[in-house]
């Protein structure tokens, strides 16, 4: 388990690469809608960061945008190094998170054999009101 130190650094980087992929990539033409950085995970020694980004409702350019995002690394892993002060910069390496996707899928599964209700939360006391 992480301590409070490697928790901190990791949602500091997280906010850092976020603001920088849209620096970055602002003048491409990409749907910065669809990118989110999801987590960080940096290496004790501080000098890696595994970089986990999700890419929505675009499954045909995920490859596409995954390649641009690798291609400007470098500049948005010094845009990081002038915001954040560590004793290393971390190198940053930049990988796909499915774990949205496959979450979304689950709940599909058991939404379509009945397990989870369908539910309308514009009830009066703000409760849950079921459908059927």
């Amino acid at each position: 388990m992480p301590n409070r130190r490697m928790t901190r650094v990791n949602e500091l980087l997280h906010r850092e690469i976020g603001s920088a992929l849209y620096r970055v990539l602002v003048g491409e033409d990409v749907d910065m809608s669809a990118i989110t950085v999801t987590h960080v995970v940096t290496s004790p020694d501080l000098r890696n960061a595994q970089v986990l980004v999700s890419i929505r409702d675009h499954a045909d350019d995920r490859n596409q945008i995954m390649a641009l995002l690798k291609r400007h690394r470098v500049e948005i892993q010094k845009l990081v190094s002038k915001n954040v002060v560590l004793k290393y910069t971390p190198r940053l390496t930049i990988s796909l998170d499915t774990s949205l996707e496959e979450g979304d899928h689950i709940l599909d599964v058991l939404s379509d054999i009945g397990e989870i209700p369908d539910r309308d939360y514009g009830g009066e006391d703000g409760e849950p009101e079921s459908k059927t």
